[in-house]
């Protein structure tokens, strides 16, 4: 069975840091790329932070572009998005995903997690 499994959201204070973990399994980890995206509801949803696993290649969106950084532990399969100097406007649920490339169409999918950035 596949799962992405998101975990490590919650409330924090703007300028506050959390970080986001990924758990995958029932999938090749090494053939694809973890993304993340974040939606808030009635808005378009935002890509955030791609990483392919077999070659290392990270990729940012450009609002969080200095402030997140995505990891991966390939042993773990677990993908970590620690994100710092969070803002009010980064509050949205984050989702995992699974694709072929970085910001192409998601295979797999997360429950999501919700993020909350208080002013």
């Amino acid at each position: 069975e596949v799962q992405l499994v998101e975990s490590g959201g919650g409330l924090v204070q703007a300028g506050g840091s959390l970080r986001l973990s990924c758990a995958a399994s029932g999938f090749i980890f090494d053939d694809y790329a973890i993304g993340w995206f974040r939606q808030v509801p009635g808005k378009a949803r935002e890509m955030v932070s791609c990483v392919s696993i077999s070659d290392g290649s990270t990729y940012y969106g450009h609002s969080v572009k200095g402030r997140f950084t995505i990891s991966s532990d390939n042993v773990k399969k677990t993908v970590y998005l620690q994100m710092n100097n969070l803002k009010p406007e980064d509050t949205a649920v984050y989702y995992c995903t699974a694709e072929a490339r970085c910001w192409g169409p998601p295979d797999y999918l997360g429950q999501g997690t919700q993020v909350t950035v208080s002013s």
